[in-house]
């Protein structure tokens, strides 16, 4: 089979062919990869500024596709089910998996996923845990369960952040992927005081597509507006840059109760200067959202309310490539030419 791997020490991909990979767990399930997404973390692990396996790595943490094989003791699943696939698992035995919070896990959670820490689904065939396997309902495209993953993340921040009050004013900074999905989540949920920021011309014709009649600003109309209006100011921030900078100034936006939620992935290195006495003095609340702990089923609730509506590709700017044009996948997402791209195997 085909296949795009990443090595660390080098940090360089190659398109490569290897042996499509054998059940050798009764629990194992063979997937055939439909769709398999480039996430902006992919591009951090590229650029050697996220962990990962170093030694030989298929990346690839958001994928749909066709079981081809199940193990001995796989009863869930039968060959021909359309699945997606939740990438994270806890070891199910510390504290933090106990105590639900499996993405706290040590040895699970970020530090044993798969596309990271395993082979994923950069690649024609993917070999994956049972527990981790999530059936498609009819209503639920491959094409729209490449989003399951992203879609999950967002779940779980919708949780963190609940309950958002109709009416607040809310920014969400950043038009890529991430961005849209919460520009068409808000949409969905009955939201209409919603602002987006976005330095990129191409995103933001892009980001009209979803026509949500959302304002759709550069980071200098902000910083304009805010400079001629003392109270232009938002109950609810959502980064989804990554970007201390954006991070930064995000942080004197905020009213007086606010909530900033910093859901974009900033390099690890990445420093921003808050004041506490802000803090004390508006109540703020910083939100962190860490991967998806049990939110897959609420991603698929979600895939089914979003729907046509929402997610087509086109509405959402994603391009999808073969995995022989991955260098041009990424260098169009690093240009900010298209919101996402998308394997198409």
């Amino acid at each position: 089979m085909e296949a795009i791997q990443f090595h660390l020490g080098e940090k360089t991909l190659e398109l490569i062919t290897k042996p499509i990979p054998e059940i050798k767990d009764p629990k194992q399930i063979l997937v055939k990869v439909a769709y398999s997404g480039i996430c902006g973390t992919d591009l951090h692990i590229i650029e050697g500024h996220f962990p990962c396996n170093s030694n030989g790595l298929v990346l690839g943490h958001e994928f749909s596709g066709v079981v081809v094989e199940v193990g001995s003791e796989v009863n869930q699943f039968t060959k021909g089910d359309h699945v997606t696939v939740d990438p994270n698992n806890g070891c199910g035995m510390c504290y933090f998996c106990h105590s639900g919070d499996p993405h706290f896990c040590k040895t699970g959670g970020i530090n044993n996923t798969i596309g990271i820490y395993r082979d994923g689904g950069w690649a024609e065939y993917v070999l994956v845990p049972e527990k981790q396997v999530h059936k498609l309902s009819e209503n639920i495209t491959l094409e729209q369960a490449a989003l399951t993953e992203p879609i999950s993340c967002l779940s779980h921040g919708w949780d963190l952040i609940s309950p958002i009050t109709m009416g607040n004013k809310i920014l969400v900074t950043g038009a890529g992927i991430i961005g849209n999905l919460w520009v068409a989540l808000l949409h969905l949920q009955g939201h209409r005081r919603v602002t987006v920021s976005e330095p990129n011309d191409s995103r933001r014709e892009l980001l009209k597509k979803l026509n949500t009649g959302f304002q759709c600003i550069t980071p200098d109309e902000l910083k304009e507006r805010q400079k001629n209006d003392a109270d232009y100011l938002f109950d609810l921030i959502i980064d989804c840059t990554g970007s201390a900078a954006a991070i930064e100034h995000a942080f004197s936006l905020l009213n007086a109760g606010g909530t900033l939620c910093i859901f974009g992935v900033a390099p690890p290195h990445a420093k921003i200067s808050i004041s506490p006495f802000e803090i004390y003095k508006k109540e703020i609340r910083i939100v962190g959202v860490n991967i998806n702990p049990f939110s897959f089923p609420k991603s698929l609730g979600f895939l089914e309310s979003l729907s046509d509506r929402y997610l087509t590709f086109e509405k959402l700017g994603v391009k999808m490539f073969s995995l022989k044009e991955y260098k041009q996948a990424i260098e169009q997402l690093k240009k900010g030419a298209i919101a996402k791209a998308v394997f198409k195997i």
